[in-house]
């Protein structure tokens, strides 16, 4: 093959002269991050003065709501401008229907109010799927074997009006069951919720990258339980979750979410996905999302702790590349260790 003569020759151009020192690269830089670059996912427990940390995310808490607030406040405080939250349901409240999800005065309901009582201008964007409600950690309702899909949806509606009472800005809905986000724009819409926003996780794969996550709400898929009678469990969620081996298929999922009414779309994991980031923020007008998962997290912080890598040099080198790729907001548990050092 014939290679193209290039337009500029050397020595005429040198890359090298806009490398020699810091003040010049940052004056040519492409890419920049900010503290309101970052979504902060955060994890709430039942209690008061409750704070544990979760093994295998160092740094990373379980805090009960009070607790929580006063971390909200610290993150704003940063310039971070958002926060995911999840809630660790007690075992007596899980069913197979999910309906502690839409209970106005839940764990996660409660939790809404109290960071929006505090902190009015943080956005607020609560996780939408049933697992952390359901005896089967899945993400929605077992019906025959299977993720029954749309009686899940009506289960979402409920759950994502609820949290729009309490009086969240955003719902996250992370379950990858179809059409359901028209059904919860709809559902918001006949509620008078119009202004409630969606952000999709419209892009999720079916990756082992999620584990240490599981661990902190106990959202694994549970094949049986002992106080119930035997019922047929999907043993994993690629059923819905998509095949890490698809790039095509996220796209197509961006592009229908969006058409049924998605403010924001996600992709998720991160760092071993930005090929389909910058896929999806080609293809779609809305801002694009990206979740650097837990398992992204734990990675560095193990190896970190091992003195095989520089722990804040990694970190902001995942979040700029990140960014580069295509990410108008990242969900990061690296949020507020990030903001500090960019605030230096």
């Amino acid at each position: 093959m014939e290679l193209k003569k290039p337009k500029y020759m050397f020595p005429l151009q040198r890359g090298r002269r806009l490398r020699q020192n810091e003040s010049l690269r940052s004056l040519v830089r492409e890419t920049t991050l900010s503290p309101s670059d970052f979504m902060f996912p955060m994890f709430i427990a039942e209690g008061e003065n409750y704070k544990v940390e979760i093994p295998s995310m160092p740094g990373i808490f379980r805090r009960s709501i009070d607790l929580t607030v006063e971390e909200v406040k610290e993150l704003f405080a940063l310039g971070i401008r958002a926060v995911n939250i999840y809630v660790k349901v007690d075992e007596s409240l899980k069913d197979n229907t999910g309906k502690e999800a839409w209970n106005t005065n839940g764990l996660m309901q409660r939790a809404i109010k109290a960071i929006k009582a505090a902190c009015p201008e943080m956005i607020v964007m609560p996780d939408v799927a049933l697992d952390p409600y359901s005896i089967y950690g899945h993400d929605g309702i077992i019906t025959n074997g299977d993720v029954e899909n749309d009686s899940t949806n009506e289960a979402l509606v409920k759950m994502a009006v609820s949290h729009a009472q309490a009086g969240a800005d955003f719902v996250a809905p992370s379950d990858m069951m179809d059409g359901r986000v028209l059904r919860l724009r709809q559902g918001l819409d006949a509620a008078g919720f119009q202004n409630v926003g969606i952000m999709s996780y419209s892009a999720k794969y079916a990756s082992a990258f999620y584990g240490p996550f599981r661990d902190a709400l106990d959202s694994a898929p549970k094949d049986t339980m002992p106080h119930t009678e035997p019922v047929e469990v999907p043993k994993d969620k690629k059923t819905y979750q998509m095949d890490y081996a698809n790039r095509i298929e996220a796209i197509k999922e961006a592009l229908m979410d969006v058409e049924e009414g998605a403010d924001m779309v996600m992709v998720k994991p991160g760092i071993a996905y930005l090929d389909i980031v910058r896929e999806v923020k080609n293809a779609v007008n809305v801002p694009v999302t990206v979740f650097q998962v837990s398992g992204e997290y734990a990675m560095i912080k193990a190896a970190a702790e091992r003195g095989w890598l520089d722990h804040d040099k990694i970190m902001m080198e995942q979040l700029m590349c990140i960014k580069r790729a295509g990410a108008s907001l990242i969900s990061t548990y690296f949020a507020k260790e990030a903001a500090i050092l960019l605030k230096k």
